[in-house]
Parts: C-alpha cells; sequence; structure tokens
C-alpha cells in the first residue's frame, strides 16, 4: 500500500515525538504561552485594559507548566489550565483564541488520550465553565450576549473534535496494523500446513509405489528360486515379470520423484506421466498373478467415468490392499469388486487366508495411507478381519471429488 507524502511526513513527525517526547512537549507548552501571553495584552477598541497588567502571564504560566505532564496526567492538566483560564477572565482579561490555546491544547489531549466518557465529562464542564466567566465578565460587556456564549462554546468544541478525530485515527491504524500482523501469521501458518499436506502425500505416495512393487518383486523372486529346479519354464516366464516390475517401479518412483523437480514454467520440460487409475487393473492383477496371487476382479452396475483424482485413489487403494495380501496373509487368492452406485463407487478387496505368523499388523502405514486418500477426496474407508476368516478392505468414494477437498490436493 503506498503513501502520500502528507502521510509519510504524519508518521515521521510521530515518530519523531514519540523519541523525544519532552522536548516536543515543552516546545509546544512555550508556544501556547506565548499565545496566551499575547491574548491578554488584547482588549477591545475603546476599552480600558485590566489593571493587573502581570496576572494573566502568571496565570497562563501555571496552566502552560502542568501541561508538561499531560502524556500522563490529562485530566489535571485539563482542571488546571480550566481554573486559571477562568480567573483570567473574571479578572478581566478578553476572552480570545489566543488566551485560550493552553486550555484548548489540554481538551485536545484530554480527547486524544482518554475515553469518549471521559472526555465527555471534563469537556463539556470546562465548556461551560467558560462560557459562564464570558457571558458574566466586564471585558465582553462591547458584545452582544450570542457572540459571548457561542465565540468559546466554538473554540473550545475545536480541539475536542480535533482530539478524537486523532484518536479515531490512531484505532484505524492499530487495527490495520493487527489486521496485517494477523494476515502475515495465518498466510505463514497456511504455507506451513501446505508443506505439511505436502509432505505427507508425497510419503504416501513413495510408500505405495515402493511397498508394493518391492513386496511383489520379493514374491516373484521367491517363488522363482522355489521353481528353479522343478519348472524352468515357469521360473523363466517369473523372472521374465519380476523384469517388469522392477521396471514398472523405477517408471513410477521417477514419475514420483520427478514432480518435486519438475518446474512447469521451464522451457521444453518434457511431460508428466499420465497417473494411474482402475483401466490399468488388468496390469496389477497379471503382477500378482505371477507373484502366486490370483486375482478375481467383478464389476457390478454401469460404469462411470471417475475424475482424475478418484480413479488414482481408487488404483491406489486397491494396489495396497493385494499387496497387504502378499506381505501379511498366507492366502493364494483375492477378490476386487467394483460396485457402481448412485454418484459412489464401493470398492471391496478381500482374502480368505489366515495372517502369517511373522506379520506385525498395525504396525504399518498402508491401512492408514489408503484411509487418508479415501478422506482426501470425501471417502471412507474400513479394513479389519473377516467374521468367516481373511482380511476385507471396503471403501466408499465419491465419482467427483468434494469441491472443499480436492481444491489444493493432488491424491
Amino acid at each position: 500500500m503506498s503513501l502520500t507524502p502528507e502521510r509519510r511526513y504524519a508518521d515521521r513527525l510521530e515518530e519523531f515525538t514519540d523519541r523525544h517526547a519532552f522536548l516536543v512537549d515543552l516546545i509546544m507548552v512555550l508556544a501556547l504561552m506565548g499565545c496566551a501571553t499575547l491574548g491578554g495584552s488584547l482588549t477591545l477598541p475603546n476599552a480600558d485594559p485590566p489593571d493587573q497588567d502581570k496576572t494573566a502571564t502568571v496565570l497562563m504560566g501555571i496552566s502552560c507548566l502542568s501541561l508538561l505532564n499531560h502524556r500522563t496526567h490529562p485530566r489535571t492538566g485539563v482542571v488546571v489550565t480550566a481554573l486559571c483560564t477562568v480567573a483570567a477572565v473574571k479578572a478581566g482579561y478578553l476572552v480570545t483564541p489566543l488566551l485560550l490555546a493552553p486550555i484548548m491544547g489540554a481538551l485536545y489531549w484530554l480527547a486524544t488520550l482518554t475515553d469518549r466518557r471521559t472526555t465527555r465529562v471534563y469537556g463539556l464542564t470546562t465548556m461551560l465553565a467558560v462560557t459562564v466567566a464570558a457571558v458574566f465578565a466586564d471585558s465582553m460587556n462591547h458584545l452582544s450576549l450570542l457572540l459571548r456564549t457561542i465565540g468559546p462554546f466554538f473554540w473550545l468544541m475545536l480541539p475536542l473534535a480535533a482530539g478524537r478525530g486523532t484518536q479515531v485515527r490512531r484505532a484505524y491504524l492499530q487495527s490495520m496494523q493487527a489486521r496485517a500482523e494477523h494476515a502475515e501469521r495465518t498466510r505463514e501458518e497456511e504455507a506451513r500446513l501446505r508443506v505439511t499436506e505436502e509432505r505427507v502425500r508425497i510419503a504416501r505416495e513413495l510408500h505405495d509405489v515402493v511397498a508394493h512393487h518391492m513386496a511383489l518383486a520379493n514374491a516373484q523372486a521367491g517363488t522363482a528360486a522355489h521353481l528353479a529346479l522343478t519348472n524352468p519354464e515357469q521360473t523363466k516366464k517369473i523372472l521374465t515379470d519380476l523384469t517388469g516390475t522392477t521396471s514398472s517401479a523405477l517408471r513410477e518412483l521417477k514419475a514420483a520423484l520427478g514432480l518435486l523437480r519438475q518446474d512447469d514454467d521451464a522451457p521444453g520440460a518434457p511431460p508428466l506421466e499420465p497417473s494411474p487409475g482402475l483401466a490399468r487393473l488388468p496390469e496389477l492383477v497379471s503382477a500378482c498373478e505371477s507373484a502366486g496371487l490370483a486375482v478375481t476382479v467383478t464389476t457390478e452396475g454401469e460404469r462411470q467415468p471417475l475424475s482424475p483424482g478418484v480413479d488414482l485413489t481408487a488404483y491406489r487403494i486397491v494396489q495396497e490392499a493385494l499387496t497387504n495380501v502378499s506381505k501379511h496373509a498366507a492366502a493364494e487368492s483375492a477378490h476386487v469388486r467394483l460396485e457402481y452406485t448412485g454418484s459412489r463407487l464401493l470398492l471391496t478387496v478381500t482374502n480368505d487366508g489366515p495372517s502369517r505368523p511373522e506379520a506385525a499388523p498395525g504396525r504399518g502405514f498402508g491401512v492408514m495411507g489408503m484411509r487418508e486418500r479415501a478422506q482426501s477426496i470425501g471417502g471412507e474407508l474400513c479394513a479389519g478381519p473377516r467374521p468367516q476368516g481373511g482380511f476385507e478392505v471396503t471403501t466408499a468414494l465419491p465419482l467427483q471429488p468434494a469441491t472443499h477437498l480436492a481444491e489444493g490436493t493432488t491424491p
């Protein structure tokens, strides 16, 4: 936000005043003293000056000295200046803006430094006292009653209005500064939140890629070692599939890491590889079968198009569920069921085998990652043992992700 020259000068003046408060107060008090002294020497035409030549100077000197502590005692300054001004008017001095300069300064600082109720009580009392003194002063006999009333009232109203305006301006600037600081803190918190979400997303993606392919490669290698002597042809086929598995793992790992290095604005940047989806289920089933896990896939309902995020989430959940079957269950088969119902896709992955003795359920990130993926697009996921034996993963995903969840989230 650009500042006008007047605003910059006002800010600099306030900074100088804060750094040299006593010096500024002393200069202002001396200026008010000079104005009051000059005002005490003024009279109306054809009017006799007061007999006490030094009375105004003494009274105004006392009132100005009380203003040196106006920052800490604004009420005291108003009371002292009001008493001195009323005494000067009673002594026969003409009520002019110059004579009222000390009390006008006191009222301005009162309105600037105190609350509205205090300003109203002290201000109205002071204005009434000075106005009544001016109405009955001998020095104002040559003026009409209207001028004797309106004049002091108008001149004392000005500093109250100016002080109130200054207080409102300061409150506005403080609120703007507070809002700016709050916006800055909110921006930093949002940035940290986005970084955390991105770290979780990358960790989840790498876990799905590495865990699945490594578990599959381990199973394929173990099967090949077991059949090496008894079935060379089958061993050769499994080793060929193992090469495909590791190549696929390298491609997906390269794509995931490439997202961290990808600069979309860089000229000549290679296009990103499309994210996997349910269309690649046959490849996943074939890879599992080469590792000794027979997978059947059934589809119920009319197949409907999925958004890229939902398609990727559904594929990753099936991939992770089948990986867990290979790693943690002594099962030879698994079943994947896709059911399109209305605006949701129901995914179910089941197996009938018992858990392996060496498996440590609850210590991995597989189920947690699947649940996070489902929730990131507005879905739900349940995973647990089946009553009739085995394990089941069930998830319900919307065909189109929820807008407030999909924005800023890349599954």
